[in-house]
This record gives C-alpha cells, sequence and structure tokens, in this order.
C-alpha cells in the first residue's frame, strides 16, 4: 500500500489575532509544522496548539521563520548562515519546551516561508539550518522541498529526511515552487489540487507551469493552514487519498 504523510503549517495565529482553523484541520493531517514565535505563533498558541496535536495524534514539528511578523515570514530578508543557525536552534528549543512539558515528542523540523525557499537553493544557508537540528536533536527529521539544497545537506550531516511537495502550489519548470507574487501560484480549485496531489503521490511526478513533466519524491504533503481553502482541501485529499488505497501515516507511525 502506498503512503504519504499529510502536514499542515498550524499555530499561527497570535495575540488578538486568529490564522486558519487548526482544530478543524488537525483531525486530517498525520504531521503538524507549528509556528515558533518569529513569523508568527505566540507562547499560548503554541501551547494550545501542542496540546490539540497530542489529543489528535498528530505528529509535531517545530516551523522555524525569519523574524518578520508584518511579513508573515514569506519575505527575503539576507542573514549569514550563523544568523540562520541561531534562529533555528532558538525557535525549536522554544517548541520543544511545551512539547515536553505536555509528555509528547517532537518529530521534524520544517522551516518556513522564506527561510524554507532562501535554503533550498543557499547551499550554506542549508547547511547552517541542518546543522542547527542536528546539534539540538539528531533524531528529528528534516522536511525539505524535494530536490532541494535543505534535503541534500540534511543528508549529508547524517539527518533523516523527508522530501515535501505541495498539494496548494504550483511549480516551476526547476522543481521550485512558483513565487506567491505570480498568478496562479497557489491552487485554489480542487479538482486541480486533487490531481496534482495524486500525480505526486502514485507517479512521482509533477507538471510544471510550463506543460513539463518533472520528478518529485513525496515523502510527506504540506496543506497551507492559512489557505482559506486548508479545512476543504484537508477533507476532500483525505476522501481522494484513501480511495485510492493511499495511507496517511507520519513518520512516528512507522
Amino acid at each position: 500500500m502506498l503512503k504519504v504523510d499529510l502536514n499542515s503549517d498550524l499555530g499561527e495565529s497570535f495575540g488578538a489575532y486568529t490564522i486558519g482553523n487548526d482544530k478543524a484541520v488537525l483531525k486530517y493531517v498525520s504531521s503538524a509544522n507549528i509556528a515558533c514565535g518569529f513569523h508568527a505563533g505566540d507562547p499560548y498558541v503554541m501551547h494550545k496548539t501542542v496540546q490539540t496535536a497530542l489529543e489528535n495524534n498528530v505528529a509535531i514539528g517545530a516551523h522555524p521563520g525569519l523574524m518578520d511578523l508584518n511579513g508573515f515570514g514569506r519575505r527575503n530578508i539576507k542573514i549569514s548562515p550563523i544568523e540562520a543557525y541561531d534562529i533555528t536552534v532558538y525557535q525549536i528549543g522554544a517548541l520543544a519546551g511545551f512539547v515536553k512539558a505536555l509528555g509528547g515528542k517532537m518529530q521534524h523540523v520544517k522551516p518556513h516561508g522564506a527561510l524554507y525557499n532562501m535554503a533550498a537553493k543557499d547551499k550554506t544557508l542549508a547547511e547552517a539550518i541542518a546543522k542547527a537540528i542536528f546539534a539540538v536533536d539528531n533524531s528529528l527529521i528534516l522536511f525539505g522541498l524535494a530536490g532541494s539544497e535543505l534535503v541534500k545537506a540534511g543528508d549529508a550531516i547524517g539527518l533523516r529526511t523527508a522530501s515535501e511537495v505541495f498539494a496548494d502550489r504550483a511549480y516551476m519548470a526547476d522543481g521550485s515552487l512558483m513565487p506567491r507574487s505570480m498568478p496562479g501560484a497557489v491552487l485554489t480549485d480542487d479538482a486541480i489540487a486533487i490531481k496534482q496531489v495524486l500525480q505526486m503521490i502514485k507517479t512521482g511526478t509533477v507538471t510544471a507551469a510550463d506543460g513539463k513533466e518533472i520528478q518529485v519524491l513525496a515523502d510527506t504533503m504540506c496543506i497551507h493552514g492559512d489557505n482559506d481553502k486548508a479545512l476543504n482541501f484537508a477533507e476532500k485529499i483525505t476522501a481522494a487519498l484513501q480511495a485510492e488505497n493511499v495511507a496517511i501515516k507520519s513518520f512516528m507511525a512507522d
């Protein structure tokens, strides 16, 4: 039987602001990437999101991002490798405190937004992030874009890695995600998203924006929690995977 980990970026509310529908989405996904306070989230939200994930038997991961609350961590900010290392260690540590306090175990780390996309192409940033994760806990799994420098860096240092694909994002011919500034970067049509999901899992390919089919390894698949249709996607993608006899399982459930 084919299987895939279904993950979502969650815990991105903060203060008086509510983003996403975490409680509902957590009923469908197998892994949660929880914001650690830099691009989104706060201590209260982190606590509650970890607690709800554990209640739903969803595996937990840290989702460290750039210190860019106003830009939701999606603006490229030039940082040095040591800065990337330090902010990664800091944010993993923050979430790990709540996970331990609530009796859980952390499964993975997935960088967020611009940090993720920058590290996908920048070898030095990717290596700094991988070293940070390894130094904190070398049993953690590094989630990175399939075929990216981030996955290569994790493999090189001895981390377990998971190649990630996206249910709700369009792809460029080089395997990178289409920039959000371009029309059609975020998939909003259920049928198109589900077709892409099944193609990636069953054939190991995805059709890029220019019509070219490119190879991808789909260990884990992301649904963005801040997407207005996140819950709808989660429900329909889960049903489509079940219909195709594809199991949804976290790596901790292996």
